[in-house]
């Protein structure tokens, strides 16, 4: 079979598309899924690159998200279930990182990470949701941190994290301020449904925040927005703290350009501010997702969909920031 191999770390040519790989053989409470669907995130970069304390099993196949088809009867599961994967397997790690994940045409699970998908919800959808909706729904939804009429500024808003953000918070009541690394990319963003937008390489956030609300006030609750979602940390960080008003929120759930940003703890007293950080999702987050998609509540946001062949070039686009949403690789095409 096809399969996206990483053997060592480095930059993407270190990856290598196989078409010799042998097709995995389930062992007990082990499902043999057929890849109908898999999508990147950002993760899928790091570990490419590798990350400092962790120790990945190479070769491995990458790809955290899956979706796709039951080949064979396992228990509960039936041949020809549609299925979406938690990419979190017990005991072991993430897919495409301890074990072998979805960039591939067949691919073996435990059958205690399968979600049913519904008839009207497609591969490309699941395949959008687990990572990059778990994580947004978690933030937002589990630690109940937005609320209707919220004003709610979302940097790197064009990414998977940040599209799901701008998604779950409309859904949610707020006012959504969405930035973007262009004027196109912030177009895209407000026909997704975001109030307004910024684009951070001309305009700065703060700035943009006092002029739309006013400057944050220490002895009212003027000024300022609610909630900021910060998953970039680096500069950012440190202006963040200046954009949000008395008593509210910055929301963390990542850190893609610096995990140790310059800090400034008279504003987080002054101001009263939450700093909350939400990691990773649950079973509970991915089916109500899916109960979300399948209601028409939400859509997850795709930018294209490539065939296993064009895997690595949909790759780099995120790593160049290049994308709107969510890259989807269908192993069929």
């Amino acid at each position: 079979m096809k399969a996206l191999v990483l053997s060592e770390h480095g930059d993407l040519d270190k990856l290598e598309l196989v078409k010799d790989k042998p097709v995995p053989q389930p062992g007990d409470g082990e499902v043999l899924v057929r890849v109908g669907a898999s999508s990147f995130n950002y993760h899928d970069i790091f570990t490419v690159r590798g990350m400092p304390g962790i120790r990945v099993p190479l070769p491995v196949v990458i790809g955290l998200d899956i979706a796709g088809t039951v080949v064979e009867d396992a228990g509960e599961w039936k041949a020809g279930d549609r299925v979406m994967v938690n990419p979190l397997r017990a005991g072991i790690g993430l897919m495409g990182e301890m074990v072998d994940g979805g960039m591939e045409e067949y691919v073996v699970v435990s059958a205690d990470q399968l979600f049913r998908i519904p008839d009207n919800v497609s591969f490309h959808q699941a395949a959008a949701l687990p990572v990059a909706y778990g994580t947004a729904h978690r933030m937002l939804i589990t630690h109940n941190t937005v609320r209707p009429g919220d004003r709610v500024l979302i940097l790197g808003a064009s990414g998977g994290v940040g599209t799901a953000s701008i998604i779950i918070a409309k859904m949610l009541g707020a006012e959504v301020i969405a930035c973007g690394g262009s004027d196109e990319k912030c177009a895209r963003l407000k026909e997704l449904g975001a109030d307004y937008t910024i684009n951070y390489n001309t305009t700065d956030f703060v700035k943009y925040v006092y002029a739309q609300y006013g400057k944050p006030q220490r002895r009212t609750f003027d000024g300022g927005v609610d909630v900021l979602i910060n998953y970039t940390g680096g500069d950012t960080w440190a202006k963040s703290l200046k954009a949000v008003k008395r008593g509210g929120t910055i929301l963390v759930c990542g850190a893609t350009a610096g995990y140790d940003p310059k800090e400034d703890l008279r504003y987080i007293w002054t101001f009263e501010l939450n700093v909350k950080g939400s990691n990773s999702f649950y079973r509970d987050n991915l089916e109500d997702l899916l109960n979300l998609v399948s209601e028409k509540r939400i859509d997850p946001v795709i930018d294209r969909v490539l065939p296993l062949e064009e895997a690595i070039d949909g790759l780099a686009l995120i790593r160049d920031r290049k994308v709107i949403g969510k890259i989807i690789v269908d192993p069929t095409l």
